[in-house]
């Protein structure tokens, strides 16, 4: 709420409303008109956005031509210079590009001496007016004495707000060099996990913040989708050896200035650099450090600026996800490893590579190598527990991935992706209601992840929800065009349901989308099947289809056996199962409990073929 005041303090100046002065340490100042109502108009809303429109309509009358944004700014300098201040390191006033300006130094409100109370006759008000004026006095009494704290928790009257939650929003590239984005996003990387490391805030995931790059979306309207309330922005410059960075943190929901605060090193004190900001913010918004945390690089990380360099390069296109920026991210990771051969969370990031592979290059035996190699070196480090939790998975070891992936989030339980991935343990597991509780810690995490929402969507199928399942693979779809996970889901939906044309063109769009020919060829022969002999004969000429396209591929057979359980060809569906678990080595073991197969559970040979692969009857 803006500030009514005549006098407001700051640092050692004094600004009068209604004589129109400004002081520093009781000397008057000489400030013209325009720049002193530039002033007041920021100093009325400390913490908060003066934006361009409200500068303009407070100085010019409406119908005024002038070139307003060039006065402004005219006007804000001025005031710069009788402050002492500086745009680059601001202490008093601060530019938000496009936006207006903030106001960002602690403000005192100087009260005035009471005028004369006026005599009053009796009986002149009413008494329900005395009763509100008693308790207006009774309040004002209990904000001033605070008894148990009462004023603390009162909105805009605590020292600090309570902050649960936290988004650090994509630092800003300022080097004018596109080379250098992977720098300011792989920074914007290491501090969420940094922070979501020292502090309990809840820490948004990369994944979900990244589509406010660039955004000019309102802060309060970021911090509603998010649920979050606070905010971290920030600018990093990248010039020769220096490396600059200036990092704020705000009240989201209602855009208000906390902290802010400018670092500048040396290339070869980056890690230091990216670890002081982490700490820095965790001690605004929790008032305390554990002292473990000030000193030292954290465990998993690298005393080597080249190795941090690649690695953040890594997880750059590996966050791209998808197969050529994976191959990218495998040569920046090595890279890392040549620099520092003990830097275990580039370890980490090359067992992720060859685990998923993105549908190509996954390596099972040697992701579990190198996640193993990382826990060597780095025993206590969440990543690369997940990190081998996915191996064991892959391998088929479901014990062993649920251990590694419960340690993990143990260890981190900020960290998105150990929370994604016990999600999928326990889907497979046939926990499905534990893994839309893990999913559901994984949304809070990262709202906007495709892979959190395509799983959930698998969830809900394997609930037998459909409807919410279509939902969800929809929603994955818009979050994630270039894939085709989402239209396969649909596709399996629409088959369980007989829906041939719309399971054909959910199937059509993969085919599009990975770039298979022969198979837009075989969907026309299914479509003219399903036209002259229905349903079963159409299901069965698709998996028949499917067969010949077959490339020795474990999921491929899984999706074989479903198309035979949609046909309701049992023998056909164990085949292809038992041939897929021979083969050994899954992303997609959780399609054994798919629901296409409910109609053979009771199979003691389906029950048997559950046990065989080790995942629980």
């Amino acid at each position: 709420m803006p500030i009514a005041h005549n006098r407001i303090r700051f640092s050692v100046f004094e600004a009068d409303r209604a004589t129109r002065e400004l002081r520093k340490h009781g000397i008057r100042i000489k400030l013209e008109d325009q720049p002193f109502e530039i002033l007041m108009a920021l100093l009325e809303k400390p913490g908060e956005i003066a934006t361009h429109e409200e500068l303009r309509g407070r100085l010019w009358p409406e119908g005024t031509f002038v070139d307003f944004d060039k006065s402004i700014a005219r006007a804000v300098n001025k005031v710069r210079t009788a402050l002492g201040d500086s745009a680059a390191a601001p202490r008093f006033i601060e530019t938000l590009s496009r936006r207006g300006y903030r106001f960002i130094a602690p403000v005192t409100l100087v009260e005035e001496a009471p005028a004369p109370a006026p005599v009053r006759r009796r009986h002149s008000r009413p008494t329900w007016t005395i009763g509100f004026a008693g308790a207006l006095v009774l309040l004002a009494l209990a904000l001033g004495l605070n008894p148990g704290g009462v004023r603390d928790r009162l909105p805009g009257f605590g020292s600090k707000p309570r902050l649960e939650s936290i988004a650090v929003l994509p630092l800003e590239n300022l080097s004018h060099d596109p080379e250098q984005e992977y720098f300011a996003d792989g920074l914007t990387d290491a501090l969420i996990t940094d922070l979501g490391r020292i502090s309990r805030l809840r820490v948004i995931s990369r994944t979900s913040i990244m589509q406010y790059k660039r955004t000019k979306k309102p802060l309060p309207e970021i911090a509603r989708e998010l649920n979050v309330d606070a905010a971290v922005e920030g600018t990093v410059m990248r010039s020769g050896g220096r490396v600059r960075a200036t990092v704020q943190l705000l009240q989201a929901r209602i855009d208000r200035h906390l902290w802010a605060e400018s670092y500048e090193r040396d290339f070869q004190n980056v890690i230091q650099l990216e670890r002081q900001m982490a700490l820095a913010i965790a001690h605004e918004v929790s008032g305390q450090l554990r002292l473990a945390d000030r000193g030292g690089v954290p465990g998993g990380r690298t005393a080597s600026p080249a190795a941090f360099d690649a690695y953040l390069r890594g997880r750059y296109f590996w966050d791209m996800r998808d197969a050529k920026s994976t191959a990218e991210a495998v040569g920046y990771f090595e890279q890392a490893l040549r620099e520092d051969p003990n830097f275990a969370l580039a370890w980490s990031g090359l067992a992720d590579c060859y685990s998923t592979g993105w549908w190509t290059g996954a390596d099972y035996p040697l992701a579990e190598k190198y996640a193993r190699k990382a826990l060597t070196l780095a025993p206590e480090l969440a990543e690369a527990h997940i990190s081998l939790g996915y191996a064991e998975y892959d391998l088929g070891r479901f014990a062993e991935a649920g251990k590694e992936g419960r340690r993990g989030i143990e260890l981190d339980p900020n960290y998105v992706t150990g929370h994604h991935f016990l999600a999928f343990y326990l889907l497979a597991a046939g926990r499905l209601t534990e893994a839309l509780a893990e999913n559901d810690r994984a949304r809070q995490l990262d709202p906007f992840s495709f892979p959190i929402t395509f799983v959930r969507g698998i969830i809900y199928f394997h609930l037998h929800e459909y409807d919410r399942a279509r939902e969800q693979f929809v929603a994955a779809s818009q979050l994630n065009p270039q894939s085709h996970g989402p239209d396969e889901g649909l596709a399996q939906i629409y088959w369980l349901e007989g829906r041939v044309p719309e399971a054909l063109v959910e199937e059509r769009k993969t085919a599009v989308l990975a770039s298979w020919p022969d198979q837009l060829r075989d969907l026309d022969e299914v479509a003219s099947v399903y036209a002259k002999s229905g349903f079963a004969t159409a299901s069965r000429r698709s998996a028949q289809l499917k067969e010949r396209t077959f490339h020795g591929h474990s999921v491929e057979a899984f999706h074989i056996a479903i198309q035979y359980g949609t046909a309701g060809d049992k023998e056909k569906a164990l085949e292809w199962l038992n041939r897929g678990v021979a083969l050994q080595g899954s992303n997609d073991w959780f399609c054994l409990r798919n629901p296409t197969f409910d109609f053979m559970r009771a199979d003691p040979r389906y029950r048997d073929l559950l046990r065989r692969a080790g995942l629980p009857d």
